[in-house]
């Protein structure tokens, strides 16, 4: 995985230490919240990865204020200094079996970038969700490599809820955890054709695969996950990236406004202004 500056020479700046990435899911809505953080904290696009396992796709400017002809590509790098943190953004998803192979590159990019907190933003399917609170908001979840089991006492303070299907006892959960260490794929271990469990829906997504390769490098890794269904996600969207500003300790209410110089909140990007499209023509009820 090789890096491009938008300025030549540059890189990833050590001053911002903890990075923020999307896990592709259901819904987009990790893609979504990274969106909303990189136009809110008016991050700037320091430069691209080139990943051949990730599919090649190209757009126009994705944060505006207007639509300058800037092109936006798949893995794209940004930074907010006065924040402290690095963003990736990742518009299209990985070849399907390459999943490790580019998070395991991915993480060895971050460790020669000295990138030294991991936080995987990401969401699962609201099928597979066995308790159902409808009295309360949507809960964030969360796995971390703090812990073997994935606890965090930090993320426990601030209301988010251990993700219960994370068992790295569980047999796909180890059997990721050994591709991850170096471990050849063993068809006999796992095939593709055996019966698919309940829980084997977990190991088998995109942040898993970040959150083990991170780990095994020596990352702090946290994964904040929401339950979600396809469909508009905007909402799902703010309250993840709320989610991610509580456990960095910013407050969206002092990010910087729209044209930089007064106190604004939440900016949302200029490329959302078209992806669901027009609302309903209201005379049709």
């Amino acid at each position: 995985m090789e890096f491009a500056p938008e300025d030549e020479g540059r890189s990833l700046s050590p001053e911002c230490p903890t990075l923020l990435l999307p896990g592709l899911s259901i819904g987009n809505v990790g893609q979504l919240a990274v969106d909303l953080l990189i136009a809110s904290t008016r991050a700037k696009r320091v430069g691209w990865l080139d990943a051949p396992s990730v599919l090649p796709c190209v757009g126009n400017d994705a944060y505006g204020p207007v639509a300058e002809g800037d092109l936006a590509l798949p893995l794209e790098a940004y930074e907010s200094p006065l924040h402290a943190i690095s963003l990736i953004q990742q518009r299209s998803p990985v070849i399907k079996g390459m999943m490790v192979t580019f998070a395991k590159k991915f993480a060895n990019f971050l460790v020669r970038s000295g990138k030294q907190h991991v936080i995987v933003l990401s969401s699962l399917d609201s099928g597979r969700r066995k308790n159902i609170d409808a009295s309360s908001g949507m809960q964030i979840y969360y796995i971390s490599s703090v812990s073997d089991d994935g606890t965090d006492t930090d993320c426990e303070n601030l209301g988010f809820e251990k993700l219960a299907e994370y068992n790295p006892s569980q047999r796909r959960w180890k059997y990721l955890t050994s591709l991850t260490e170096g471990a050849t794929p063993q068809e006999d271990v796992i095939s593709d054709e055996d019966e698919l469990l309940e829980d084997d829906y977990y190991p088998g997504l995109p942040f898993a695969a970040l959150f083990s390769c991170c780990k095994a490098k020596g990352l702090r890794v946290t994964c904040l996950l929401c339950y979600c269904s396809e469909g508009d996600n905007i909402t799902d969207s703010f309250q993840l990236a709320a989610a991610a500003c509580k456990l960095l300790g910013l407050n969206p209410d002092k990010f910087r406004g729209k044209f930089g110089n007064e106190e604004g909140g939440w900016i949302t990007p200029l490329s959302w202004t078209t992806v669901y499209g027009p609302p309903p023509d209201m005379s049709l009820f």
